[in-house]
C-alpha cells in the first residue's frame, strides 16, 4: 500500500485514512496551515498545529472538531506515524511527515527557508517522497534578504510622513500582515490595522504569538489620528472606498508577485515591495537538496520549469501533480 495518492478530494494517505489539505469535505483532514486554499470548511475532523487553533476557528467556525499538536510530537493513526514539522511559511504552518512500513513521505504545504523572525523557521525533514510547492519556481524569483526589504518599507513610510502623507500597505491578513507589523519602526508614526487583520492578530495572540502594539481602524477615530501613519490593509480593499478616510496617502503592496513589473504597473500602486512567504528559486533548490528525497512531487506554480530543472540539472525524479492550492497568495 502506498503512503500517498492523489484523489479527487486531495492528497490521501490510505493506511491512515486521512487527507492532507483536502479541497472537498472528508472525514479526517490534516491541515498544513490556516490559509484558505489549504484549510477549507466541511471536514468532520481537523488536525493541525497548536498555533493554528484559534485562527482556524476564526476562519472556519468556532465549533469545528479540531485536534492540535506541537512540532515533532508524533501520533499513531492505524499504524502510520504522523508528526508536524516547521514550514516557516506563516505562524503555525507545518510540514506533515508520514511514516509507514519503513517509508517516509512529507507534504510541505507552503514553505520558505528564510527565518522571518515571526514563524518557527523551516526544518528540512529527510524522506523518501516529498511534496513541494513551487509557487515561485523560476530563476527570476530571487528574493533580497528581508532586512533590505523592511529598510525600504520603513524609508518609504518615513518619506511619506515627512511629506504629510499617510502610508497604506496591502498585505494578506494571515502571515504577511503580521510579518510587516513586526518589522515596522514605530517611532516613525502610528500603526493602524484594518479590522479583518486585527481579528486575525487577536486569534494569533490567543495561540501564543507575540505582536507589537497597533491600533484597530474604527469609524470613531478622527482623520487627524492618521497623520503620518502606516495603515496595514488586506488587498481586498485596494482601490475601494475604505481608503478615502486616509487621504492624502500613498499605497504599496507586499508580495512576491511585485517582482514582476507588469503586475506592479497594472495594480495602480505607488510602490511594490518584493516580500513573499514562499521560497524563491534558490530556496526551493536548497530545501529539496537538504531533504534528499528519492522522488519529489511538485504542486502549484512553475511545476514544469522547476521539474525539468530538477530532473536535468540535479538528477532528481520530479513529477508535477495538479492540486487546488495557491489561491491565498493571489489574494
Amino acid at each position: 500500500m502506498t503512503i500517498l495518492e492523489l484523489t479527487d478530494f486531495g492528497l490521501y494517505c490510505p493506511p491512515a485514512d486521512i487527507f492532507i489539505d483536502p479541497w472537498r469535505p472528508v472525514k479526517n483532514a490534516v491541515i498544513t496551515h490556516a490559509h484558505s486554499d489549504h484549510a477549507r470548511r466541511g471536514m468532520k475532523q481537523y488536525l493541525a498545529h497548536h498555533q493554528s487553533r484559534e485562527v482556524m476557528k476564526l476562519r472556519l467556525g468556532k465549533d469545528i472538531n479540531l485536534q492540535t499538536l506541537g512540532y515533532n510530537e508524533p501520533i499513531q493513526i492505524q499504524g502510520v506515524q504522523i508528526s508536524l514539522h516547521p514550514a516557516g511559511h506563516i505562524p503555525g504552518s507545518a510540514q506533515i511527515r508520514l511514516e509507514y512500513q519503513g517509508k517516509v513521505a512529507v507534504v510541505s504545504g507552503d514553505y520558505k527557508v528564510e527565518d522571518d523572525g515571526l514563524s518557527t523557521p523551516f526544518e528540512p525533514v529527510k524522506c523518501h517522497e516529498f511534496v513541494s510547492e513551487c509557487t515561485f519556481g523560476m530563476p527570476i524569483y530571487d528574493w533580497e534578504p528581508q532586512e533590505v526589504v523592511f529598510n525600504q518599507i520603513n524609508d518609504w513610510w518615513r518619506s511619506n510622513a515627512e511629506q504629510g502623507l499617510n502610508s497604506i500597505i496591502f498585505a494578506y491578513s494571515l502571515g504577511k500582515a503580521q510579518r510587516v507589523l513586526s518589522h515596522l519602526q514605530p517611532e516613525i508614526g502610528g500603526i493602524y490595522m484594518h479590522g479583518v487583520i486585527a481579528n486575525t492578530n487577536e486569534a494569533l495572540v490567543a495561540d501564543g504569538l507575540a505582536l507589537p502594539n497597533y491600533i484597530r481602524v474604527n469609524q470613531d477615530l478622527p482623520k487627524s489620528a492618521y497623520k503620518g501613519a502606516m495603515i496595514i490593509a488586506p488587498p481586498a480593499v485596494m482601490n475601494g472606498p475604505w481608503l478615502t478616510k486616509f487621504a492624502p496617502y500613498r499605497t504599496a503592496n507586499c508580495s512576491g508577485w511585485m517582482n514582476v513589473r507588469g503586475i506592479r504597473r497594472r495594480s495602480s500602486l505607488d510602490r511594490g515591495f518584493v516580500l513573499s512567504d514562499h521560497a524563491d528559486w534558490k530556496g526551493l533548490i536548497s530545501a529539496i537538496h537538504a531533504i534528499e528525497a528519492e522522488k519529489v512531487y511538485l504542486t502549484h506554480g512553475s511545476t514544469t520549469i522547476f521539474g525539468r530543472f530538477l530532473q536535468e540539472e540535479k538528477g532528481i525524479d520530479a513529477v508535477s501533480i495538479q492540486t487546488l492550492f495557491g489561491e491565498e497568495e493571489k489574494e
